[in-house]
């Protein structure tokens, strides 16, 4: 049944319905609110039998989940931003070790400069630790990623990360149907872990592996990741026939069958996409939209078939590599190497700006037009950012570019998109 609830609470009680055993945090906006939630029912005798664990840092809620779970328990937790990065020794841990932990990542810029609004920096900072990364386009989805998350990680003995949209989706309050308990019983059955410090049957968990076998035991986490490229969309059709209603799976498609264009993203911004992508069909262009869901492992061979049809690809993002451009991008050119299309990459949103729809109507006529750039960043300011290179290059103790850029901000609409070096 729909109910009007936020974001975080649905994901709280959706994560309550799959009996974690231990929830080990540390506040960070803005992820605090499903933590908060938990801490409640489990204070309230809500959600038992389950312990949760007040830490010091992140980087203690990692460690004290990686104990947990090793200890046969179904571990849990959620961070974001600074957060993910302050725990991110202890985060290469938990997937080198294969402890089925599921976190929350409520996606949110990475300083400096300080900034808590959303975008995919966090995420891309750890995509090659070893985590199964799932992006949610909606609250519904995030919500049900969740139980798909637990099953997943407990089958491959593979943590699990689900990635959703700071303040865009943790804070908006919608219609979500939130499951019930009966069904994600019969969906998620009872944690059985692969390995389990019992003190019966003594093993070593993280034990040194050197030279002669370290290359061997990452080539198995390797191998057992991609497993997942089967097992996701397999667990998504159980969980559509047993919810009534449909899962991401590893992607999803919007009017791409007959698409010469074809705009490939993660996340909330998807919505937005697909708004840009009616008006311009109305327009008469064919354009289309891939959603990608299982960013790790990433879905070479789905993203190659689905895309095989387009003349153009482009990919917008919530994140890029400095000094190169775009991380999804990357990806996808590797799926489509030998596609005869161009690909193209936009980089937007970053620090929570506001991408709408009007912008990006006008990136996809440009794109139709065949007319992008190769890299692109959506509202850029160019007179700001030529400005502070101006004060840098007249003097050598310029001083912080980000107080002079905010000191140098100017009312008024933003200029159109110019070519970026």
């Amino acid at each position: 049944m729909l109910r009007q609830i936020e974001g975080s609470r649905a994901v709280a009680e959706t994560v309550a319905c799959c009996r974690p055993q231990v929830i080990c945090a540390y506040p960070i906006s803005p992820q605090t609110h499903i933590i908060e939630a938990l801490s409640a029912m489990v204070k309230a005798g809500d959600l038992t039998p389950c312990e949760f664990i007040n830490v010091e840092s992140e980087f203690a809620a990692m460690s004290a989940s990686i104990g947990a779970s090793a200890a046969g328990a179904r571990a849990y937790t959620a961070t974001a931003s600074q957060g993910l990065l302050y725990m991110i020794e202890a985060v290469y841990n938990a997937s080198g070790l294969g402890l089925p932990i599921v976190m929350t990542l409520a996606n949110r810029a990475i300083g400096a400069p300080i900034n808590i609004w959303n975008d995919h920096s966090d995420a891309m900072a750890v995509r090659d630790s070893g985590w199964i990364q799932l992006f949610a386009e909606t609250n519904q989805e995030a919500a049900d990623l969740h139980i798909l998350a637990f099953r997943l990680a407990e089958q491959l003995s593979l943590p699990v990360m689900v990635c959703m949209d700071g303040f865009i989706l943790t804070h908006a309050v919608e219609g979500i149907d939130v499951a019930e308990q009966g069904a994600v019983d019969a969906f998620l059955p009872s944690y059985e872990p692969r390995q389990v410090l019992d003190p019966d049957e003594p093993v070593s968990i993280g034990a040194m592996v050197g030279p002669e076998a370290f290359e061997e035991v990452r080539y198995l986490a390797h191998l057992r990741q991609l497993e997942a490229l089967d097992l996701i969309p397999a667990l998504a059709a159980e969980f559509e026939s047993m919810f009534g209603r449909p899962s991401a799976g590893l992607l999803s498609s919007y009017r791409i069958e007959d698409a010469e264009t074809v705009v490939v993203a993660m996340g909330s911004v998807l919505g937005t996409i697909k708004d840009a992508v009616d008006a311009r069909r109305d327009e008469g262009d064919r354009v289309g939209v891939l959603a990608i869901t299982a960013f790790r492992p990433f879905p070479r061979q789905a993203v190659r078939d689905a895309l095989a049809g387009a003349r153009s690809i482009v990919v917008v993002e919530k994140a890029f590599s400095i000094g190169f451009g775009g991380v999804l991008s990357t990806d996808v050119a590797m799926a489509t190497h030998d596609h005869a299309c161009s690909l193209r990459t936009v980089v937007a949103g970053l620090g929570g700006r506001p991408i709408t729809r009007r912008s990006l109507e006008g990136m996809l006529d440009t794109a139709v037009r065949d007319e992008l750039d190769t890299l692109t960043f959506l509202d850029l300011d160019t007179g700001i950012v030529e400005r502070e290179q101006l004060r840098m290059a007249e003097t050598r103790r310029s001083g912080p570019s980000a107080e002079h850029v905010l000191h140098g901000l100017q009312s008024g609409p933003r200029p159109v998109d110019r070519p970026v070096p």
